[in-house]
């Protein structure tokens, strides 16, 4: 198999709190969802509480609904809140998400697509899209994955 001309994938086994802003939120948003989900404790309250510190809370749904197609897919592996460096989805959903809010929305679904098939990416890719508006109407942006990729 070829390697040549592929990107370096980003965000694998970065630190948390190296991450910028926006990427921080999320990470440490889906860390809550999956604690909450753990404690069977309702999911979208828990996300709220953590994105009303950036004014971001509309985006709660969005990322709930976003997770759990995840999670239908096939189990869903989120480091716990004190985990150093990011694990199992993370780094993809870092990047579905930065693709899908930055504009190159194919390539967005191409990575949904290739994590579950069929309906669940369409639904994983409505939700993805929500999430990133909510998050650029409280003023987060997601930064470019691929520049992010170029650092590493």
């Amino acid at each position: 198999m070829a390697t040549r001309g592929l990107p370096a994938w980003p965000y694998i086994g970065a630190d948390p709190e190296d991450l910028p802003q926006a990427e921080r939120l999320l990470v440490d948003a889906a860390r809550a969802w999956a604690a909450a989900c753990r404690r069977r404790e309702p999911t979208v309250p828990a996300l709220r509480r953590l994105l009303s510190t950036e004014s971001a809370e509309t985006a709660a749904p969005a990322l709930d609904a976003m997770l759990r197609a995840l999670a239908e897919a096939h189990p869903l592996t989120l480091g716990c809140p004190l985990c150093p460096r990011l694990v199992g989805e993370e780094p993809p959903m870092l990047l579905i998400a930065a693709l899908a809010q930055r504009g190159p929305r194919r390539e967005a679904l191409a990575c949904l697509l290739n994590r579950m098939p069929g309906t669940l990416g369409y639904t994983a890719m409505a939700s993805a899209i929500h999430l990133g508006c909510a998050f650029r109407q409280a003023g987060l942006r997601f930064a470019d994955p691929w520049d992010a990729a170029k650092t590493a």
